[in-house]
């Protein structure tokens, strides 16, 4: 799949992009728990979309990984469309 066909509200099965930036993270906190989450934006030749990082991946993505998402999903915030490797999904670091 490539981030042009990347769909709101979609699952993704298989997805291999660079990342381009990583925003500093910040702590979240609900009745469920607490945690760390960041944003980074990453692209493939198709185009950019922000990734959406949770607790451990947080830390393992830097600027210029490639990563491998497989079972994620799309979501949609602020109109803008969000990767993220999701509840089942796995993430990997350069394939």
């Amino acid at each position: 799949m490539k981030v042009k066909e990347l769909e709101a509200k979609k699952a993704v099965d298989s997805i291999e992009v660079e990342v381009v930036n990583v925003e500093e993270s910040r702590t979240w906190s609900n009745a469920r728990g607490s945690g760390l989450v960041t944003s980074a934006t990453v692209e493939d030749d198709t185009g950019e979309v922000k990734l959406t990082l949770w607790n451990d991946d947080v830390d393992k993505v830097k600027k210029g990984d490639k990563i491998l998402i497989e079972n994620g999903w799309v979501s949609e915030f602020q109109g803008d469309k969000q990767l993220s490797s999701g509840r089942f999904g796995k993430l990997t670091i350069n394939p």
